[in-house]
Order: structure tokens, then sequence, then C-alpha cells
């Protein structure tokens, strides 16, 4: 991985709206979150976004996934002790990204490698961590630990059979917002390309 120097500019000015977007009381409610879902063991971050950043790196995504599923099941290995070459690191967030996509994570909320292990969007880290929440939270499986009111529920299908009898029956209702032809006629009414008659 090369190293990188200062953006300038556009690049900056791009950079600086980025790191603008990351919420850091949301960072305690994840980090709380994920100590209570993998275990006290795996630590504590520095506060702040780099602190998270480096967290994150360390196999912590792996562990969160991998807790969501039940004991057997778990989608990701996780090599001990925990891999400390930088692609080894990058191939486990990429297991994770994968996994949480297969987990119903939308590709839209899903952040990209170089989000997290360059820094380069932090808050697309959070949003995709807060999006796998909210699908554990609303699946209700008894793999989510923690306050079900940290994350939003998502919405779910509600599917509805109705009978034969019943289908046949709403053909025959004229929908209010059709309108209503009590009353109306076409009384007056001149066919097409014909002038008005006016009398007088």
């Amino acid at each position: 991985m090369a190293n990188k120097g200062p953006a300038y500019g556009m690049s900056r000015d791009i950079q600086s709206r980025i790191e603008k977007k990351y919420d850091d009381e949301l960072e305690d409610r994840l980090v709380q979150w994920l100590q209570l879902q993998c275990g006290s063991d795996v630590g504590a971050p520095e506060k702040g976004r780099l602190g998270f950043q480096q967290w994150l790196k360390n196999g912590i995504l792996s562990k969160l996934i991998n807790s969501l599923y039940a004991k057997g099941s778990q989608p990701v290995r996780i090599p001990e002790p925990p891999p400390s070459m930088v692609f080894k690191q990058m191939e486990q967030v990429a297991q994770f990204l994968k996994a949480a996509e297969a987990y119903g994570v939308v590709k839209t909320d899903i952040f990209q490698t170089v989000d997290l292990y360059e820094g380069k969007d932090m808050a697309a880290v959070q949003r995709t961590i807060v999006a796998l929440g909210s699908i554990a939270v609303t699946k209700d499986d008894g793999q989510y630990k923690g306050d079900p009111s940290w994350f939003m529920k998502k919405a779910q299908e509600h599917k509805r059979d109705f009978s034969e009898d019943k289908m046949k029956e709403g053909k025959n209702i004229i929908g209010l917002q059709m309108g209503s032809n009590q009353g109306a006629s076409q009384a007056g009414m001149t066919g097409y390309g014909r002038p008005r008659q006016i009398m007088s």
C-alpha cells in the first residue's frame, strides 16, 4: 500500500465533507453494542475516528458478523492469532462485507474495504454497522444482544391472502379515487370538431 501525501484543493474539500459526516455519538453507541455482541474481550477503542478505525481493523467485524449466527454456522473464519499482515487484515474485512451482504445488508449500505482500512469514509463504516444492527433487531432470532431501541427495525413484508370470492367482490367496487358518476350526464355536449350551438 503506497503512502499518500496530504490532499489539496478539491480533494481536500471532498475529504473534509466526508469526515464531517462521522458521528461521535453514534461511535459511542456502536462501541457499546460491539462490546455486548462480541464479548468484553474485544476491549475498547481510543475515542475518536482514528481510534475507532484502528480498533475495527483488528478482526472485530468478523467477530460481530459471526456472533449474529447460531454456533456452527458462522460465515467468517477467524484465524488465531489475528492476522498482522496488511493484506490478510484487508481480506478479513472483505469477508465481513460479503457475509454482511448475505445477512441482508443492501449494497448501498456497505462500505468499501479502503473506507475502513485507509480511513477514507468512516461514516460509511458506521452506516454499515447500523444497517447490520437494524437487520439483527428485525430478525429477532435470539442472536442480537443489546438494547433493541439502539437500531430501527426494518420494514417487513406483510403478505395478505384473499379468497377468490373476496377478489371477485373487489372488482365490482369503484374506488373513490376514480370519482363518482352519480348525476353526471352528457347533455349539452357536442361531438368533436363541431362548433357549439348557441341559442338565443
